[in-house]
């Protein structure tokens, strides 16, 4: 950490994340990483997954924290701008004080892909998506996530890993390899035991896919599509483990709404299968398109409902 009040900024180089989701399939159908999907619902393109962008704060946390890093990190962003394959992304962090560290990530136009906190252990101010979260407001009617409430929690533990070569499933349709492969950021460190914890660790954005690679339990109405909107990784007692299994347990903490879309919370806990003491947690605020759902009301259609 500097000794100086002047915020020290480190930025990394520009990098071309890869798309992995293109045959992504939630509750049987494609998703918004999927050309045709994405185009019905009037973006400019499929967008990369969110927690892809976090492999490239982990050379600037390294600098800043060193190893601490992987055992008590924690990112907490907002997403701004998509992303589509092809597209050039840079990260940057600010460092102002030891529990005062800002991130921001953009393209070459100077498009915002996203902004947040980075921080090491769980004292310091409340991170981006805690202060996110706190200013949630009640939405209006819902649609698609009318069945849902807060404090809401998956009935049993889930037990997932991720090992070297299986498919994570048709929600995370890619190998731990083939995501190192295509990795922003290669470690040794994610590939062998040649670290100090003489295992091979899981990469901060593959800790987001141990989490929902068996998707939720919770009743969110269908067909619908939906996009991370914010994510908040957070080691507690890290790193997690490659091959190694773990107990996952959802809870929702928030629903809101926007003129788009619906939206909720879910903070997700990873423990030691068996039981144990939480060893990372993700925070995930995802949004449904309000148009994806055949059913919901379309905007003249709720007019008349009202005044009618």
């Amino acid at each position: 950490m500097t000794a100086f009040d002047t915020p020290l900024t480190i930025t990394g180089p520009y990098r071309q994340p890869r798309q992995l989701l293109a045959e992504q399939s939630i509750h049987g159908h494609s998703s918004i990483h999927d050309d045709a999907t994405a185009a019905a619902l009037e973006l400019t393109g499929a967008p990369i997954e969110g927690p892809t962008h976090f492999s490239q704060f982990d050379p600037l946390a390294f600098a800043v924290w060193g190893p601490a890093w992987f055992e008590r990190g924690c990112i907490s962003s907002h997403f701004q701008t998509m992303v589509v394959d092809g597209d050039e992304v840079q990260a940057s962090m600010t460092v102002s004080a030891p529990d005062d560290v800002t991130i921001e990530a953009h393209k070459p136009d100077g498009s915002v892909v996203l902004t947040g906190t980075a921080s090491v252990g769980n004292g310091g101010p409340p991170t981006a998506l805690a202060s996110r979260l706190a200013a949630q407001r009640t939405p209006g009617p819902l649609w698609i996530l009318d069945q849902l409430t807060v404090g809401m929690t998956s009935s049993e533990p889930i037990t997932s890993v991720i090992t070297s070569d299986d498919s994570n499933g048709p929600h995370y349709p890619f190998s731990l390899r083939d995501k190192l492969d295509a990795i922003t950021e290669p470690s040794p460190w994610y590939a062998s035991a040649d670290n100090r914890w003489g295992r091979a660790i899981l990469p901060f954005e593959m800790i987001s896919v141990l989490g929902h690679k068996d998707g939720f339990s919770f009743p969110v109405r269908q067909p619908s599509v939906g996009l991370f909107l914010d994510l908040e990784v957070r080691l507690h007692e890290g790193p997690l483990f490659v091959d190694e299994p773990y107990d996952i347990v959802h809870t929702v903490v928030g629903i809101g709404e926007s003129r788009r879309t619906e939206s909720f919370w879910t903070r997700t806990t990873i423990s030691a299968s068996g039981g144990g003491p939480v060893l990372a947690s993700v925070l995930l605020h995802q949004g449904v398109f309000k148009d994806s759902y055949p059913h919901a009301p379309r905007p003249e259609a709720s007019a008349a409902t009202v005044t009618g």
